[in-house]
């Protein structure tokens, strides 16, 4: 579901762009409105399922409406922040990842794009025998529209469990997140919302649990991140 409404959002972009709304500030406009639309789609489609939970649907009708609270949300700080801000260097956000005792650390890579949506972004992997965790930085320039596939994951109280394992909201340091876990595969993330505008994301294979992860992110100065600009 993530992959998926993310895609429609970057393809609403898209053709925002190519009507010819070169301004920023059209932009901003142009993509407020959309997302608006979007919410305006989801609430009905919180309300249907809220109404198949009379039948046994509640889980879904729950999601729906979290997420169509979180969509209208998005909306609504586009419109009012007027228009999103340049992202920082990638290689701003490479200093910040840290030296992690007992495991070896990669080379940082990162990129950042300009169109259709300006972020940036970077990335280290760190290595110890089979374990891997993969530690990324993102800086959405405050774009809601980048973060607002999460918005169900961060929602208070969000949780799903499985056979399998588990996936919730949580708070990562003092930071809004969410993270999910595989129990048999000794897997999982660990996701963080830095200001309003920084994810920060450690994903990991075979680890010892979701502490891992969370000492990951934990050992990123995240208060600095929250000053950048």
């Amino acid at each position: 579901m993530r992959a998926t409404w993310y895609a429609a959002l970057v393809m609403a972009l898209v053709t925002t762009a190519a009507c010819g709304k070169s301004e920023e500030q059209k932009q901003a406009e142009a993509a407020a409105q959309q997302v608006k639309e979007a919410a305006a789609k989801f609430d009905e489609a919180a309300a249907q399922a809220a109404k198949q939970a009379e039948a046994g649907s509640t889980e879904m009708a729950k999601g729906l409406e979290a997420m169509a609270k979180g969509l209208a949300g998005a909306a609504s700080a586009v419109g009012s922040d007027g228009k999103p801000v340049d992202p920082v260097s990638f290689r701003d956000l490479q200093a910040l990842f840290p030296d992690l005792p007992g495991w070896e650390k990669g080379k940082p890579t990162g990129e950042r794009m300009t169109a259709p949506v300006a972020f940036s972004q970077a990335e280290v992997r760190y290595t110890k025998g089979d374990s891997r965790i993969e530690l990324k930085i993102v800086d959405s320039g405050f774009h809601q529209l980048l973060l607002a596939p999460y918005t169900m994951f961060l929602t208070s109280g969000f949780e799903r469990e499985t056979q399998n394992g588990y996936e919730k909201s949580t708070k990562v340091g003092n930071e809004p997140g969410w993270e999910k876990w595989n129990t048999a595969r000794k897997s999982g993330e660990v996701n963080a919302v830095v200001g309003k505008r920084f994810l920060v994301q450690a994903e990991g294979r075979d680890v010892e649990d979701i502490k891992v992860l969370h000492d990951a992110i934990g050992k990123t100065d995240l208060a600095k991140l929250a000053t950048m600009k």
